[in-house]
């Protein structure tokens, strides 16, 4: 099981930015997939996800209107459009698949600053 995240990056306040997390060794149609952030200094915090039973998302309350998750099946990649950027979404982003176990990418830095 392997999970890349990537598509971070410097960005401008109100700019916008999409990770991907490109998957392999699992059904990505088969499990809830989601992302996480880590800000300096501030403990982790779930920011996405898509819920495999019913299909739903959530977003935490932080990112609402502004995140939008996705997945394409056919590429195996989950994907998180963040729109509207604050320079309280710095931060480094990790994104998860829960199959037999929670597994983890390896984390994409962003940094939203002008």
């Amino acid at each position: 099981v392997q999970l890349q995240a990537s598509g971070g990056g410097l960005v401008q306040p109100g700019g916008s930015l999409r990770l991907s997390c490109a998957t392999s060794g699992f059904n990505l149609d088969r499990c809830d997939i989601g992302w996480f952030r880590r800000a300096p200094g501030k403990e982790r915090e779930a920011v996405s996800c898509i819920v495999n039973s019913d299909r739903s998302t959530y977003y935490a309350d932080s990112v609402k209107g502004r995140f939008t998750i996705s997945r394409d099946n056919a590429k195996n990649t989950v994907y998180l459009q963040m729109n509207n950027l604050k320079p309280g979404d710095t931060a480094i982003y990790y994104c998860y698949a829960d199959t037999i176990k929670r597994y983890w990418g390896q984390g994409t830095q962003v940094t939203v600053s002008s």
